[in-house]
């Protein structure tokens, strides 16, 4: 089964040979979103904020594909700093409300643009 490329111009373009998104059917894999602005392509100051944008690019892609977060069954967070997973967390919280997927968080030496948050989920539609 070949996948669907989805993309959209209200999350940041890719920063490499991928796409934003494959849907595959029901099932939508996102790229690692980095917190960037779309309009900009630049990073906000500080981890709460690159999280918020981080998350703001998935719901775009997320809309896109017609999913919801709550469609989401999997996510991965990394982070440059495992200091800040208190601050990733109350954000992600916030975000996925009373919905909570599995999900994994690990520590990254490096993120691309020197990010200090990407995020990836895994969607599931129905």
């Amino acid at each position: 089964m070949a996948g669907k490329i989805i993309h959209t111009d209200r999350a940041p373009a890719a920063v490499g040979p991928y796409s934003q998104a494959i849907q595959a059917g029901n099932l939508l894999i996102t790229s690692g979103q980095l917190g960037l602005e779309p309009e900009t392509g630049s990073l906000p100051e500080g981890v709460e904020a690159q999280a918020e944008q981080s998350l703001k690019n998935v719901d775009a892609i997320l809309a896109e594909a017609g999913l919801a977060r709550t469609d989401v069954i999997k996510t991965t967070v990394f982070i440059r700093n495992m200091g800040d997973f208190a601050a990733v967390n109350r954000i992600y919280a916030a975000y996925f409300g009373d919905h909570k997927p599995a999900r994994s968080c690990v520590e990254v030496s490096a993120l691309p643009k020197n990010g200090l948050v990407e995020i990836e989920v895994i969607a599931v539609k129905g």
